[in-house]
């Protein structure tokens, strides 16, 4: 157990500002610690937090939070940031239910002061607030810490743009923990750094401006760009510049004789935005993650001491394998698949792709937008693009989902990866509105596998599908444990399946949450209760004949999806209610409820949701007893 007499101290960030500098790095030292030992044993985001720790105490310690504000972007960078802001002990419950967020949350501090689990945001939120702040005539700072790859994305730049035409003051930290933009060069870097943040350089600067206003239009041009390309030259930023952003940097983010003097110096920069651009090292101080190829960005529980993660043993692949699997297959058949990820490849399974066919795999960044569109550029070249994107980002681009693809009727292939509840990532990370997003789209087919070998098959559908796009969404975790046959087979187009004969009860089940509605009949069948049970496939286009047949023969219609209200229930109902079956109907939806469900396992959150086994035996038994 490590000793943490510095951070024992420290209840509050105003506690944290009466150290002295010095002992800062011991401090730092402590965090890291911690905050290596707390992830140990309860697995979420490591590398980003271990990079900033220098970087968050120099920020609590220069600026007076929570009066003044500090985003973080992306949220699972504040790990250091939430055990000095009074959180610490709350840390152990990290992720679980009832306990703290892996991300930053208004509800749950009032140090965060803008919830962040998508990237990208800190720019224009901070903005916005830094507009409310002048309007009403108030007095505090706004930081927005952008990185671990958020300023790849569009928004940052739109906000960027529109924060350097505003001329507000808003200091935004550009957290560079991949070295993908620059690098601070020693002491030199360090040292113009701080001269160019100072009240001197500034207020110099500031003075030549008002004496050249008076001299001719073309020497003012030449001497202003005279002093911008100076600056740039030794210290990078030119784009940061002609966005309207005063840039300072690069600086080493892992020492405070770097941090502390800048940091006061852009506290007191008064004229305009201000961008900092901090490098750090993602992992930083435990070389387990150092070494890693992902820098241990997530993780389950793992040994402290070796690094190795905890896995639970099972011979089940993930849903997330099968469709790489099936992929990889498919495209060594059929040279035009195109397998587009943003920014996610060991998530969607696509690292593998890549691994067999670099020249067609495609990461675009987080920027889900262009990945969309991209795509369908791809095809209507004929290609065969497959956008691996989890279903919490692919809501990023739902206008090029319309626009670019739906309207023009692109064959364009989604996989949407974490449907349905996730688990510990919470409601930012829930995949609850894509059927209903995707089905009110004229030309989509959208399926949803029961399981593995149903997705395989899916895979394969939609590698032939040529009429239009086409999207299957499937869970986080593993399979149910199916066996796959030597060939996989394509599903015809708007075919569900009848799982189970039964009569009087009619379950319609939407996707994997058809293992809770068989442990769901199994239960029933032991109260003399024998329902029949489809696997409807898809939620665009219906099973119509299936259907139909089935409404038809059985008084008492449940239907049961793991997404939002308006999504495979609604098309259910419609069909209903054109051909008029309603009558001597007891007809009922389960989906998840009107409501973000917060982190929990994903059988608790099923629970809440009531969708679970237990849950649809007392609506079924419900329905048959009010009848």
């Amino acid at each position: 157990m490590n000793t943490t007499p510095y951070l024992d101290k420290i209840d509050d960030p105003s506690i944290l500002r009466k150290l002295d500098e010095k002992d800062l790095p011991n401090l730092a030292n402590e965090v890291r610690n911690e905050l290596i030992e707390i992830v140990s044993q309860t697995g979420g985001h490591l590398g980003a937090g271990l990079g900033v720790v220098e970087l968050t105490i120099a920020l609590h310690y220069v600026f007076n939070t929570p009066h003044d504000r500090i985003i973080w972007d992306v949220g699972h960078q504040s790990y250091p940031h939430k055990i000095l802001t009074g959180r610490r002990k709350q840390m152990r419950t990290l992720r679980a239910g009832g306990g703290i967020s892996g991300f930053t949350k208004r509800s749950e501090s009032e140090y965060d002061p803008f919830g962040a689990a998508h990237s990208s945001t800190s720019i224009s939120s901070g903005l916005g607030m830094s507009i409310a702040r002048d309007i009403q005539k108030e007095d505090y700072n706004i930081i927005s810490v952008i990185g671990d790859g958020a300023m790849s994305a569009g928004m940052a730049f739109e906000a960027l743009n529109n924060a350097g035409a505003m001329k507000n003051k808003l200091i935004v930290i550009l957290n560079d923990n991949d070295m993908s933009i620059a690098q601070p060069v020693g002491a030199m870097s360090a040292y113009l750094a701080k001269l160019i943040s100072g009240g001197f350089y500034r207020g110099f600067r500031n003075y030549a401006k008002r004496i050249i206003r008076h001299l001719p239009d073309a020497m003012k041009k030449i001497l202003q760009k005279v002093e911008g390309h100076g600056r740039s030259f030794f210290t990078g930023g030119t784009l940061f510049e002609e966005l309207g952003f005063y840039y300072v940097g690069p600086i080493d983010g892992h020492n405070f004789n770097h941090l502390l003097p800048i940091l006061k110096n852009v506290k007191s920069h008064n004229d305009g935005p201000i961008l900092v651009h901090v490098v750090t090292k993602k992992g930083k101080g435990y070389s387990p993650a150092e070494n890693s190829a992902d820098k241990y960005h997530g993780v389950s529980k793992f040994n402290v001491d070796t690094g190795i993660q905890e896995k639970k043993p099972s011979n089940i692949p993930t849903y997330t394998k099968v469709f790489s699997d099936q992929l990889i297959h498919e495209a060594a058949l059929d040279n035009k698949i195109i397998a587009i990820t943003a920014a996610m490849p060991a998530g969607t399974g696509l690292d593998a792709f890549q691994y067999k066919f670099p020249d067609r795999y495609i990461d675009v960044g987080i920027a889900e937008q262009h990945a969309v569109t991209f795509a369908a550029g791809l095809a209507t070249d004929k290609f065969k693009p497959f956008c691996a994107i989890y279903s919490t980002f692919l809501q990023r681009a739902y206008d090029q989902i319309i626009h670019d693809v739906g309207i023009q009727n692109l064959p364009v292939r989604f996989a949407i990866d974490r449907a349905g509840l996730v688990g510990e990532d919470g409601a930012t990370h829930a995949g609850a509105f894509d059927i209903m997003y995707l089905s009110s789209i004229p030309n989509f087919v959208v399926m949803a596998p029961s399981d593995e070998l149903e997705l395989a098959r899916m895979v394969k559908t939609a590698v032939d599908y040529n009429d239009g796009p086409i999207a299957f969404r499937y869970p986080r975790g593993n399979g149910i444990g199916v066996e796959f046959p030597n060939n996989i087979n394509k599903i015809p187009i708007g075919k569900g399946r009848m799982i189970v004969k039964g009569n009087e009860v009619l379950i319609i089940s939407f996707g994997s949450i058809l293992k809770e509605c068989m442990e769901a009949i199994e239960s029933l069948n032991k109260i003399n209760i024998y329902p029949t049970l489809i696997d409807a496939r898809f939620a665009k286009p219906l099973d119509t004949d299936l259907l139909q047949d089935n409404i038809k023969s059985h008084k008492y219609i449940l239907t049961v999806e793991e997404g939002s209200i308006g999504g495979f229930s609604a098309q259910v109902t419609k069909f209903i209610q054109d051909l008029g079956l309603y009558k001597n109907l007891d007809y009922k939806n389960l989906m998840m409820p009107d409501k973000f469900i917060d982190h929990d396992t994903q059988a608790n959150q099923l629970k809440e949701a009531g969708l679970d086994s237990t849950s649809i035996v007392k609506n079924i038994q419900q329905m048959i007893d009010d009848r």
